[in-house]
């Protein structure tokens, strides 16, 4: 039998080849939300894994997560997940994602000798993680936490990401501690454009937690309760990995606080991201600075 690898964290998803298109350009990315939340999670200095599946050509991402001190387990596919998102104008919620190759499906087996107090299951379209493996992870005693951008989100006949409905998600919420969503997604599931409103809705299909980001911020349901705190970019450079930061920021302050100072956090750390593109790349004392500068509080 294999010696289980107890972590604080386990991140799961396909790493994504971004290509991304504004007016200020054409610029590669590396993506996926496993990879933007492995950066959160190290800044916090938590002990981290990450499971993707993508290229062995693209084995650089793996390296540079292994020199941050996450331990890295990758698939190697023909393929990687090649995305790109275009942005057609100056409204950075308004963007349209679409995929030329996908690296595949994860299976139970990847997740065998890896025990953690939090998993956070971060696809990108729906078929990437599928219910063997949230079932299966259920299983374990950490937090399950997921992006439902992984389960709405679907891979048209050419090629552009759009949202379904999602049918399946009565069976599926109840499985999670905590459910990731944003407003636009929210809305797919629920047909309630009022956050609050879809939150609640969400909330009562199972999930114990909601966060739910928007344009302008982050909402929290947990326990009865919201919180909400505001996104504060410096200027705002890089929007993509926003959802996936947030919610990374969340969980792994979930395992030592409550939600009022969580939802803080992850705005905050959220926040920071948003001045650069690209995964994080700044400190704690950086993020406790702009909670005590720009929220009115204390980041311990």
């Amino acid at each position: 039998m294999n010696e289980t690898r107890p972590y604080d964290i386990v991140l799961l998803g396909n790493y994504t080849k971004d290509t991304i298109i504004s007016k200020t350009g054409t610029r590669q990315v590396d993506g996926g939300g496993f990879n933007y939340g492995a950066h959160v999670a190290r800044m916090m200095g938590l002990r981290t894994a990450a499971v993707t599946r993508l290229a062995r050509s693209d084995v650089h991402v793996v390296d540079a997560l292994t020199d941050i001190g996450v331990d890295a387990y990758p698939t190697w596919t023909p393929w990687s997940t090649d995305m790109r998102l275009y942005y057609p104008t100056d409204n950075v919620d308004n963007r349209i994602l679409s995929v030329t190759h996908t690296a595949g499906s994860f299976t139970p087996d990847q997740f065998t000798d890896l025990e953690a107090r939090a998993f956070l299951i971060n696809a990108s379209a729906r078929g990437e993680v599928d219910l063997d493996v949230i079932s299966y992870l259920r299983r374990k005693k950490g937090l399950l936490s997921a992006d439902a951008q992984g389960f709405v989100r679907i891979i048209n006949g050419e090629g552009v990401l759009e949202f379904d409905s999602w049918e399946a998600k009565s069976e599926v919420l109840p499985y999670f501690d905590i459910l990731k969503t944003d407003a636009v997604e929210a809305k797919s599931m629920t047909g309630e454009e009022d956050i609050h409103k879809a939150a609640r809705l969400l909330a009562g299909l199972g999930p114990k937690e909601v966060v739910l980001s928007h344009r302008d911020g982050l909402l929290v349901l947990a326990g009865g309760e919201s919180f909400e705190a505001p996104f504060l970019p410096e200027p705002l450079v890089g929007r993509s990995g926003r959802g996936d930061t947030c919610i990374a920021a969340y969980v792994c302050k979930r395992l030592t606080a409550p939600p009022a100072e969580a939802t803080v956090w992850a705005a905050a750390v959220t926040s920071l991201k948003m001045e650069a593109e690209g995964p994080i790349k700044r400190s704690v004392t950086d993020v406790e600075t702009k909670i005590a500068r720009k929220y009115n509080r204390s980041g311990a």
